[in-house]
């Protein structure tokens, strides 16, 4: 959400942003509040100078009194009443107008970077740099969902019978991969000087709604009937959540934190044949960057979080890529973002492994999220990066590790945490 001041000092750019993110609709959204905004601040200052005026008739009361003038002490009681009523009129007309100005303002799109490429969607993202050589074997690889089969490392069929289309369950060595990655991607980002945590696993409303926009919130979350509670689709939600109407000592700044959290996602509609497997599934683990800081540095903090992703697959032997994710491909709240996409020697081509963004301080004024500094609190600016999210970051890591006879070698920053085996064979 931006700051409302910015409409009122310069609706134009609002407007140009809400063009550049090609959500034309939206437009009108900035005159609405213009407006609305306007009246709900005659109001306030009415009822301020109506309060003044009943303070100082209260006051004087006590003086008519002990000089027995009782006609005026009457009139001026009738006029306090008078002037009480019309402050409980203006209150609740102000309430109104704050209703319908957030309904607004959550809905407009977040100020984003002058760096941001412009285009409609995620067919206009920009590729910025590869890391490590793409690589495609002389023998054709299986396809993720067969290979691990093969291995005796997935069960769909059953995970159908039991829960639905979007499941599975993972069994033996692949399972064990699929744990190993994700404990040492917790260490990678430990090594990186983040705290550790694991946070809760669902959110009340009032957290979705300052993290996320509402039509995000509908496509993504699964709400838990007859609660005012939501499972989470990332960590960096409850993650976020954690410093709700809080002020941070500036001195505790930059905050870096590394979640683990189970994700829960709808993933509504089609995805294609490509996506049968383990691309796309209703529950998934990830370990996931947070970070809370001041304005000036959350750029400086963007570019270290997306290295930190690049530096963790190359460490497994992945090649990747960074892409730029253009105007319209950005969610409402983010200010900048790119996507971290692996190799497919399969596919040959890239796929997205993570993604990461900086959100200005568009969740911490919904949050109410403040740092206090020497000339006064501020709102903090919010960054959040994937550092792995299996069992999708595991088809990367299997892809680029199989061999012709259907094995997969363990990268060697692996093979601590899979009791020193240094391959997943079929088990005969």
């Amino acid at each position: 959400m931006i700051d409302i001041k910015l409409i009122r000092e310069n609706s134009d750019l609002v407007k140009e942003n809400i063009k550049k993110k090609f959500q034309d609709e939206k437009l009108g959204l900035v005159d609405e509040v213009y407006e609305l905004d306007k009246t709900y601040r005659e109001y306030k200052t009415e009822a301020d100078t109506l309060r003044g005026k009943r303070n100082n008739l209260s006051a004087s009361i006590g003086n008519l009194m002990r000089e027995g003038k009782m006609a005026e002490v009457s009139n001026t009681k009738r006029q306090v009443i008078e002037i009480n009523m019309r402050i409980e009129e203006i209150e609740a007309k102000e309430t109104s107008l704050e209703e319908e100005i957030k309904k607004r303002m959550l809905v407009i799109p977040n100020i984003i970077d002058e760096s941001v490429p412009l285009g409609k969607d995620d067919s206009e993202n920009v590729e910025v740099e590869k890391f490590g050589d793409p690589i495609v074997p002389d023998f054709e690889i299986p396809y993720h969902a067969d290979l691990c089969e093969a291995l005796d490392g997935l069960d769909k069929e059953s995970a159908g019978r039991t829960s639905g289309n979007g499941f599975y369950y993972l069994t033996g060595d692949i399972a064990r991969l699929h744990s190993a990655l994700i404990s040492y991607a917790r260490d990678f980002m430990i090594d990186k000087g983040f705290t550790y945590c694991v946070p809760p696993f669902m959110i009340r409303s009032d957290v979705v709604n300052g993290v996320m926009s509402f039509e995000e919130m509908d496509a993504m979350m699964y709400k838990i009937e007859n609660e005012d509670l939501f499972l989470i689709g990332t960590s960096e939600h409850s993650m976020i959540g954690r410093f709700k109407d809080q002020i941070i000592k500036e001195e505790t700044l930059p905050i870096t934190l590394t979640s683990y959290s189970p994700c829960f996602r709808k993933e509504v509609g089609a995805h294609g044949l490509e996506e049968r497997g383990l691309y796309r599934v209703h529950q998934f683990e990830k370990q996931e960057m947070v970070v809370l800081c001041k304005k000036e540095d959350a750029m400086d903090w963007y570019n270290k979080m997306w290295k930190y992703t690049v530096e963790f697959f190359r460490s497994l032997d992945v090649p990747v890529r960074t892409l730029e994710c253009c105007s319209g491909d950005l969610a409402d709240l983010k200010v900048k973002s790119c996507d971290i996409e692996a190799w497919s020697p399969r596919q040959k081509k890239y796929f997205e492994v993570g993604s990461c963004s900086t959100l200005g301080d568009a969740q911490a004024r919904r949050l109410s999220i403040r740092a206090k500094g020497e000339n006064g609190n501020y709102l903090v600016s919010t960054l959040n990066n994937t550092v792995i999210a299996s069992p999708r970051g595991m088809i990367a890591v299997i892809e680029n590790n199989v061999n012709e006879d259907g094995s997969i070698n363990i990268p060697k920053a692996l093979q601590s945490y899979m009791g020193g085996k240094v391959k997943i064979v079929l088990r005969k």
